[in-house]
């Protein structure tokens, strides 16, 4: 019973520290963006780099833990935009608006999860293939509204694969103009976000909800 609960306590001690190693380098982040460097975040979490390799392996261990931090708190704010007692386009308008804002939030960190370094010759750990890590993360916000369309809306016999496709269109749309958008700023966010509307507002507005829930 002893060696269960020292085994409990080491593993709640290693999550905690996960989480504040996490949150050092979201700071790091958030100064340097694509620039963030593992030496930087090591310092920043008072640690040495060995120790920061032996929690996340190397920086396409730790892109991947900070894409599913933000990954994760996006999706639960897109899940909350999709449920609200709202009129439908009024929905769809919130969850664009929501991802939206959220880069627009924290730029540094879109930047650092979605684009390489821009220096001339990266070294090592700031060349890891971006892309390579970041098709995971659109591609699981993709699958994930994927099943909130599913659920909310009867797209006929074919709904559930209707679904998928729109899921993974949408967020391919949000992400190609959201990144041209925080790029260039050639528009308001609220125009960007009515016109992105207008776009999607063809067949979704005659789709029907399905019985008992409460619609998309």
């Amino acid at each position: 019973m002893e060696t269960t609960r020292g085994a409990e306590r080491q593993r709640t001690a290693a999550e905690r520290r996960r989480r504040e190693l996490l949150e050092a380098a979201d700071r790091v982040v958030l100064r340097d963006g694509p620039q963030a460097s593992m030496n930087a975040i090591a310092a920043e979490a008072g640690i040495t780099k060995p120790i920061l390799y032996r929690h996340f392996g190397d920086k396409g261990g730790l892109y991947r833990a900070l894409a599913k931090r933000h990954t994760d708190a996006l999706l639960s704010a897109l899940r909350a935009a999709l449920d609200a007692p709202s009129e439908r386009r009024e929905r769809v308008e919130a969850t664009l608006d929501t991802y939206l804002a959220a880069i627009e939030a924290r730029p540094q960190v879109y930047r650092f999860l979605m684009h390489p370094s821009d220096d001339a010759a990266p070294s090592p750990e700031q060349g890891f293939d971006v892309g390579r890590h970041s098709a995971p993360l659109l591609r699981r916000l993709g699958e994930e509204l994927g099943k909130v369309i599913v659920e909310r809306v009867d797209l006929g016999p074919e709904s559930e694969q209707m679904a998928r496709i729109w899921g993974h269109g949408i967020v391919g749309m949000m992400h190609a103009a959201g990144d041209w958008w925080l790029g260039d700023r050639p528009c308001s966010r609220e125009q960007l976000v009515r016109s992105l509307a207008d776009l999607l507002w063809g067949r979704l507005a005659e789709a029907g909800d399905l019985p008992g829930g409460q619609g998309f």
